[in-house]
């Protein structure tokens, strides 16, 4: 039996997690055991240490990606549904994903930067302007949006769906109904 992979990515302070929370019951709800991957909780169990730059570099950042990926092609040739919240945008990624996980839906969360910097709730875009955080990724760290995500929420053009998390769930949840994902 084959599971599957949702992939939400999107900037720091996008929504990613708590999108991936809101997900997660929801498909609970339906029925499926899902597993709840986190890019801060990753980081920490791979031991990527937060405070050497060269952790962050965008090479450094794909090879972890990378890693979660693998992990998401293990946990879901199992059988799992596996939800992932995770920057990682990168190309390389992406087509790894596409290439190496069947199944596989990708979530990009489309949010400008002024928004990010207006929640900034880990104090990245802050600290990175205060000049005490380098490699940030959408400012100095080049990243990749999606080419051909199965979902984009569009901050801008889609404000009606970021009302709430459950708006946005709502709209995933509507998604993957399409595709016959749940």
């Amino acid at each position: 039996m084959t599971g599957q992979v949702i992939w939400i990515t999107g900037l720091s302070g996008a929504g990613k997690t708590t999108l991936a929370n809101e997900l997660t019951a929801r498909l609970r709800q339906s029925g499926l055991q899902p597993i709840l991957l986190d890019g801060d909780i990753l980081r920490s169990l791979f031991k990527v240490p937060h405070d050497i730059i060269d952790s962050h570099n965008r090479e450094s950042r794909i090879k972890l990606a990378l890693k979660y990926a693998q992990m998401c092609k293990l946990l879901s040739s199992q059988g799992f549904t596996v939800v992932i919240a995770t920057i990682s945008m990168f190309n390389e990624v992406y087509a790894w994903n596409r290439e190496n996980l069947p199944n596989y839906f990708e979530v990009y969360l489309k949010v400008p930067l002024e928004e990010l910097r207006h929640r900034d709730p880990k104090y990245i875009y802050r600290r990175h302007d205060d000049g005490d955080l380098k490699n940030v990724a959408g400012l100095d760290l080049l990243v990749d949006q999606p080419y051909s995500s199965h979902l984009t929420l569009d901050f801008e053009t889609q404000s009606f769906i970021w009302k709430s998390p459950s708006h946005l769930a709502d709209h995933l949840m509507s998604a993957l109904e399409e595709v016959d994902r749940v």
